[in-house]
C-alpha cells in the first residue's frame, strides 16, 4: 500500500496528505484487487495504526456493498476466511481493538451476512458462535454484530423518499426473507446463546450483559415473543432490575417487550404479571430522590404498560368482550397512582416519559358515560399536578435561552396537549380549578414569586384554548362560563399585577390582554388602563427588549382587534408614541428603544388608529401627514449624505436607514381596505408626496439592491392603494430600475410589471410597448452571461429569471394584450416566439415549460384564426405542433412529477386550441405530413387524431397522458 498516502488518514494530518489520502481511497474501490491487500493486511494484522486498520475495513465494506458480485467463489472466500481469521485474533490481542474499529467490523459483517446468508454462508451465526465461545472478547463482537444485522434488517428511522422506493421495496422483500429464515434456522440457538452471555456475565462485566440486553431489545419485535417473554428470561430481567448498573438497560428491554404486538388477553396477563413482580420488588414507591436516569427509563416502561394496556381495553371494546374490557380497565386504573408519582415529579424527563400513558387514560374517560368518584379524584389529581409542572424553575433563564430553557418550552407543550385533554374530560372542573388557583394569586400576587404568578395567568390564557368557542367569543353564550372568564379578566387587569418585576409575567399579562380582546366590548371602562400598560414602562418602554418587541407586536393586534372602542383615545395614543416612530439614525453607538422590524408594527398601529377613526377626511390627511412628513424629510436628507458617503459601511448604514423610511411609509398603508380607501380618506396626496420623496433614490448609483428594493415594495403597494393616480410615475421608475441590473433585479421587477399590466390592463398598453423591448433586451442579456459550469447559485437564478420572464409574456397575453407584442415588430416578435417555443422544450424546467404552452395556447386563440397576423399560420405547424410533441419526447420530461403531469396537460390545451382555430386543416397536417414524418404508426397516427377530435377536453389530456 502507498505509506505516504496512508499517512493522511490520520486526522492530525495536513489537508494535503489528507487530500492525498482520500484520493488514495477512491483509487482503491475503482482497483480490482485493492481489497484483497486490505484483506491481508487485516488478517496478518499487518498494521497498528488504527486508522489503517479503519481504512482497510472500509474498502473491503465498499467491495461487498457494490462489487461482491463480481468476485470469483475463491475471492468471495478469501474476504469470509479473513474475517473469520480477523475475529480469532480479537481474543488473542493483548489490548481489544478501538470502539470505532470494531463497529466498523460488526458493519462488515452484517453487510455480509444480507449477501451471503441464504445462498453460501447459512451457518453465519454458528460460525461466529463457534469462534467467540464465551470469551468476552469474542462476545462483545458477536454482538455487535447481531446489533449490526438488526440495523441492517429492520429500517426504524429511515425515511424513504419517492424515487428510491423501488430499490427499498427489493431490500424490505429481502430482509422478510432474510428474517423469515433466520427465524426457522437460528433464532432459538441465538436466544439460548443470549441467556449463556447474561447468565455467565451478569454479576463480572455489566458492559457485555448491558450490551446483551440491548440486542434482546432490539430482536423482540421481530421473533417469537415467547422464546423470550418466558419464565426464565423474565426472572433473569426483573433480578436485573435491582442491580444499578444493569437496570437501565433491563427497563428498556422489558418495554420493548411490552411494546411487541399481540392478542389483548394475553397483553393484559402478561403485563399484569411484569407489573406484580415489579412492585414486590419495590419499584412502585418513586423517592424524588432516586436515580433520575433510571426513573426515566422506569417512566417509560410505565408509560409503555399502561398504553399496551389501553390499547388492549379498546380492541376488547371494539371486539364487543365487555367483561376482559372491564378487567383490562382496573388494571389500567390500578396503575394511575403511580402514574401520577411520575407525573408530578420534580425532574421533567421522568414526568414527560408517562405523559402518553396519561393522554390515553384520560381519552377513556372522556368516552366512559358517567365517571366513579376515583376517575374524578383521578382527573383532578392529574390537573393539579399539570398545573404545578407549568411552573418555571428557579434556574430558568429568561435573557439568554439555551438548550435547558428550550426543552422545557417543548415540555410545557405536552402539558398544553393534556390540559386540553382534561377540558373535554371536565370542562366544569377545569374552569373551577384554574379560577380557584388564579384568584388566590392574585389577590397576593406582591408577595407571591414570579413563577406562580406567571401560571396563574398563563393558566387562564390556555382556557382559550382549551374550552373552544368560535371566534373568539367567551365572553357570551354559556352564562357560567362567560361570567368566570369576564371575573378573571377584570381580576386581571384591575390587580395592577401588569406592574409585576419579572419579564415572564409583564409578557404573559399582554399576551392573555390580547388574547381575551373580546372581553374590553363587553367592559370597555378598562381599555385606558390598558393601553396605558402597553405604552409606558411596563410594555413598550420596558427596560427588556425582549418584552419591547413583543409589546409591539401584540400592541398592534390590540388596537386592530378593537378599532370600533379606540376612538376616543386616537390623538393620545399618536402623541405618547411619537418618539418611538423616529427613524433611528445610522450613528454607530445608537440604542434606539425599538428595533426596525418592532417600529413597523407601530407604524401600522398609527396607520390603523388613522384610517379606522372616526374623523373626517380633513382630519385624517392632517394626521396621515403628520405620521408621514418626518419620514419623507428624514428620507431626502440621509439620500444626500448617501450620495456623498466615501466609507462602504458608512453607505450601507445609511442605505439601510433609507430603506426602513420606506418601509415604514409602506407599513401605513396596510390600514386601508375596500371600505376605507386611500381617496375617501383624504390620503392620496401624501402617497404621491412619498412617492415623490422616495423615486429619486432609484437613481442612486450606490448601494442599488437595498434602495430599489425598498422602492419597488412600495410601488407594489401603492399600486394596490392609489390605483391609476400610481400611473404617471411608473415609466421613470421602471426606466431607472432596468439600468445596470443584474438578474434578482429583474427577477423582483418583473412582478411589479406584471401587477400593472394585469391591473390596469389597456390603460397601460402604450407604456408596455415602448418598455417591452428594453426589458427584453435586459433579460436576454443576462440570460446569456457566460457562467461556470459548476456555478449552481448563477444557474439557479438563471432558471427563475426565465420562470419570470415567462410569466411576465403570460400576464401580457392572458391581459389580453397580444398588441404589446404584435407592435414590436416582425423582426422582434419572431425572435420573442422561438424564446416560447425554446422553454416548452429545450429547458428541463417543467415549470417554465407549463408558462410557455399557456401562453402558445393563448396565442393561438388570439392569432390563429383566418384573420391572425400574416405567417402565424406557418409558425404554427413548424413550429407550435413541433413543440407539443418533442417536449413530452425527452428523456427529461418526468410524468413521476407533479408540475411536469401540468405542463402536459398545457400542452395538450395547446394541441387542441390548434384544432379549434384551424379545424380539419389542422387533422390533414397532423395525418399527412407531420406525424408520418415521426415514423408513427398509421393506427396510432388515426387513434390519435380522433381522440383530438373529441369535443370533451379531459379525454384528449387523459389519451396523450397514456
Amino acid at each position: 500500500m502507498d505509506e505516504q498516502a496512508l499517512l493522511g488518514l490520520n486526522p492530525n494530518a495536513d489537508a494535503d496528505f489528507r487530500q492525498r489520502a482520500l484520493a488514495y481511497f477512491e483509487q482503491l474501490k475503482i482497483s480490482q484487487d485493492a481489497w484483497q491487500v486490505c484483506a491481508e493486511a487485516l488478517a496478518q494484522s499487518i498494521y497498528s495504526d488504527d486508522h489503517i486498520k479503519f481504512f482497510c475495513f472500509q474498502v473491503l465494506e465498499h467491495q461487498i456493498k457494490f462489487k461482491y458480485s463480481e468476485l470469483t467463489e475463491v475471492q468471495q472466500q478469501l474476504i469470509r476466511e479473513t474475517l473469520v481469521t480477523w475475529l480469532q485474533a480479537q481474543m488473542l490481542n493483548p489490548q481489544p481493538e478501538k470502539t470505532f474499529i470494531r463497529n466498523k467490523a460488526a458493519q462488515v459483517f452484517a453487510l455480509l451476512f444480507v449477501t451471503e446468508y441464504l445462498t453460501k454462508w447459512p451457518k453465519f451465526f454458528f460460525d461466529i458462535l463457534s469462534v467467540v465461545d464465551l470469551n468476552p472478547r469474542g462476545v462483545d463482537m458477536y454482538l455487535r454484530i447481531l446489533m449490526a444485522v438488526d440495523a441492517e434488517l429492520v429500517d426504524r428511522d429511515v425515511v424513504h423518499t419517492s424515487e428510491a422506493s423501488c430499490y427499498f421495496a427489493l431490500e424490505a422483500r429481502r430482509n422478510t426473507l432474510l428474517k423469515d429464515t433466520m427465524r426457522e434456522q437460528c433464532i432459538p440457538s441465538l436466544v439460548e446463546s443470549w441467556y449463556q452471555i447474561l447468565q455467565n456475565y451478569q454479576y463480572n462485566n455489566s458492559e457485555l450483559t448491558c450490551q446483551c440486553l440491548e440486542v434482546v431489545g432490539a430482536y423482540v419485535s421481530w421473533i417469537d415473543l415467547s422464546l423470550i417473554a418466558n419464565e426464565r428470561f423474565i426472572n433473569m430481567l426483573l433480578g436485573h432490575m435491582s442491580v444499578e448498573v444493569l437496570r437501565e438497560e433491563a427497563c428498556d428491554c422489558l418495554f420493548e417487550i411490552v411494546n411487541k404486538g399481540m392478542d389483548p388477553i394475553d397483553k393484559t396477563k402478561l403485563v399484569e404479571s411484569l407489573c406484580q413482580v415489579l412492585q414486590s420488588a419495590g419499584l412502585f414507591s418513586i423517592d424524588q430522590e432516586d436515580d433520575v436516569d433510571f426513573l426515566a427509563r422506569f417512566s417509560k416502561l410505565v408509560n409503555g404498560m399502561g398504553q399496551a394496556l389501553i390499547a388492549s381495553w379498546t380492541k376488547l371494546i371494539k371486539n364487543g368482550d365487555m367483561k376482559s374490557a372491564q378487567d383490562t380497565l382496573q388494571a389500567i386504573e390500578a396503575k394511575v397512582a403511580l402514574m401520577l408519582q411520575l407525573l408530578i415529579h420534580e425532574d421533567d424527563d421522568i414526568s414527560s416519559n408517562i405523559i402518553g400513558f396519561c393522554y390515553d387514560y384520560l381519552h377513556i374517560l372522556k368516552q366512559l358515560s358517567a365517571l366513579s368518584d376515583q376517575q374524578k379524584a383521578n382527573v383532578e389529581a392529574i390537573m393539579l399536578a399539570v398545573m404545578k409542572k407549568l411552573t418555571y424553575d428557579e434556574e430558568y433563564n429568561f435573557e439568554n435561552e439555551g438548550e435547558d430553557e428550550a426543552m422545557f418550552v417543548e415540555y410545557r407543550k405536552q402539558l398544553k396537549l393534556l390540559l386540553d385533554r382534561l377540558a373535554q374530560v371536565s370542562p366544569e372542573l377545569l374552569l373551577a380549578s384554574v379560577r380557584r388557583v388564579f384568584n388566590t394569586t392574585l389577590q397576593n400576587w406582591q408577595t407571591t414569586r414570579f413563577m406562580e404568578v406567571e401560571v396563574a395567568i398563563r393558566l387562564l390564557y390556555m382556557l382559550a384554548e382549551a374550552l373552544p368557542v368560535s371566534h373568539g367569543a367567551h365572553f357570551s353564550g354559556d352564562v357560567t362560563k362567560a361570567t368566570a372568564l369576564q371575573d378573571m379578566m377584570r381580576t386581571l387587569v384591575t390587580s395592577g399585577v401588569s406592574a409585576y418585576q419579572h419579564t415572564s409575567v409583564t409578557l404573559e399579562f399582554f399576551e392573555t390582554v390580547v388574547r381575551y380582546e373580546k372581553f374590553f366590548a363587553v367592559e370597555p371602562q378598562h381599555i385606558p388602563a390598558v393601553l396605558m400598560a402597553f405604552l409606558d414602562h411596563r410594555g413598550l418602554r420596558h427596560t427588556s427588549p425582549k418584552v419591547r418587541s413583543r409589546t409591539a407586536y401584540l400592541f398592534s393586534r390590540f388596537v386592530k382587534s378593537l378599532n370600533k372602542q379606540m376612538n376616543p383615545f386616537i390623538e393620545d395614543v399618536l402623541n405618547r408614541i411619537q418618539d418611538l416612530l423616529e427613524l433611528s439614525p445610522p450613528e454607530n453607538g445608537y440604542q434606539a428603544l425599538l428595533s426596525s422590524d418592532d417600529q413597523l408594527f407601530i407604524y401600522e398601529t398609527a396607520g390603523v388608529l388613522i384610517v379606522n377613526s372616526e374623523y373626517s377626511a380633513e382630519r385624517k390627511q392632517v394626521l396621515m401627514r403628520n405620521l408621514l412628513t418626518p419620514l419623507m424629510e428624514k428620507f431626502k436628507v440621509l439620500l444626500e449624505k448617501l450620495m456623498m458617503a466615501q466609507d462602504e459601511d458608512r453607505q450601507m448604514a445609511l442605505a439601510d436607514c433609507l430603506n426602513h423610511a420606506v418601509g415604514f411609509a409602506s407599513r401605513t398603508s396596510k390600514a386601508f381596505s375596500n371600505k376605507q380607501t386611500v381617496k375617501q380618506c383624504g390620503c392620496s396626496e401624501v402617497y404621491l408626496d412619498c412617492l415623490q420623496t422616495f423615486l429619486p433614490a432609484l437613481s442612486c448609483p450606490l448601494q442599488k439592491e437595498v434602495l430599489r428594493s425598498g422602492v419597488r415594495t412600495f410601488l407594489h403597494r401603492m399600486i394596490i392603494c392609489l390605483e391609476e393616480e400610481v400611473l404617471p410615475f411608473i415609466p421613470s421608475a421602471s426606466e431607472h430600475m432596468l439600468k445596470d441590473c443584474e438578474a434578482k433585479d429583474l427577477q423582483e421587477f418583473i412582478p411589479l410589471i406584471n401587477q400593472i399590466t394585469a391591473k390596469f390592463k389597456t390603460q397601460v398598453s402604450p407604456f408596455l410597448q415602448q418598455m417591452f423591448m428594453p426589458l427584453l433586451h435586459a433579460i436576454f442579456e443576462v440570460l446569456l452571461l457566460p457562467a461556470e459550469e459548476n456555478d449552481q447559485s448563477a444557474a439557479l437564478e438563471k432558471q427563475m429569471l426565465r420562470r419570470s420572464y415567462f410569466a411576465f409574456l403570460q400576464t401580457v397575453t392572458g391581459s389580453g394584450m397580444s398588441e404589446v407584442i404584435a407592435n414590436q415588430g416582425a423582426e422582434n416578435v419572431e425572435r420573442v416566439l422561438f424564446t416560447v417555443i425554446q422553454g416548452a422544450v429545450d429547458y428541463p424546467d417543467p415549470i417554465a415549460q407549463k408558462t410557455c404552452f399557456i401562453i402558445l395556447s393563448k396565442l393561438v386563440e388570439l392569432w390563429g384564426g383566418k384573420d391572425g397576423p400574416v405567417g402565424f399560420a406557418d409558425f404554427v405547424y413548424k413550429h407550435i405542433v413541433p413543440a407539443c410533441f418533442l417536449a413530452p419526447l425527452k428523456q427529461t420530461f418526468d410524468l413521476a412529477d407533479a408540475q411536469t403531469v401540468l405542463a402536459l396537460s398545457e400542452c395538450a390545451v395547446t394541441l387542441k386550441t390548434i384544432h379549434l382555430k384551424r379545424g380539419p386543416e389542422c387533422i390533414q397536417y397532423l395525418q399527412q405530413e407531420y406525424l408520418p414524418s415521426l415514423q408513427v404508426a398509421p393506427e396510432i397516427i388515426q387513434e390519435f387524431c380522433q381522440a383530438l377530435q373529441q369535443p370533451d377536453a379531459k379525454v384528449f389530456k387523459n389519451y396523450l397522458k397514456v
